[in-house]
């Protein structure tokens, strides 16, 4: 199984959506926080539902439990919290929540992308979500875009 993961911010719509073209994407998995506000631009969920069925007919899913929480997000933006304690505490919700045994693995039966903000993967949230199920599920490739 792949998993794929892209962040928006610095890229075109055209970019964005031709990464995902490229790749063969047929479902988008939110794992933002918020993603409704105007900074999201061109990524807004309901206009991002919009463009992905009609650019790819691609499905759009929403996954909060695969966020950060508002406060680790803001302590580690605002420089009081390390990135290394940012992983430790954010790899430790994700064990809290269960993600290893509660999340539906069919959401990644067809192509399939983690989205957030960030530009790269290096410091996010989506390549710690990527790499945490690759180490509980069997034969998981992450493949950042």
């Amino acid at each position: 199984m792949q998993i794929h993961t892209i962040g928006f911010t610095q890229k075109s719509a055209e970019q964005f959506f031709g990464l995902l073209q490229n790749a063969g994407i047929e479902r988008l998995i939110d794992i933002r926080i918020s993603n409704s506000s105007q900074l999201a631009g061109f990524t807004k969920s309901a206009d991002l539902r919009y463009f992905l069925q009609a650019i790819l007919n691609a499905d759009y899913v929403q996954e909060p439990r695969l966020a950060p929480t508002q406060q680790l997000l803001e302590d580690y933006r605002k420089k009081r919290v390390s990135w290394d304690d940012y992983v430790r505490i954010f790899n430790g919700l994700l064990e809290e929540r269960q993600i290893a045994t509660t999340l539906d693995r069919s959401l990644f039966e067809r192509p399939a992308v983690l989205l957030c903000s960030e530009p790269t993967a290096e410091h996010c949230h989506r390549r710690l979500v990527a790499e945490y199920l690759q180490r509980h599920w069997d034969d998981v490739t992450v493949v950042h875009l």
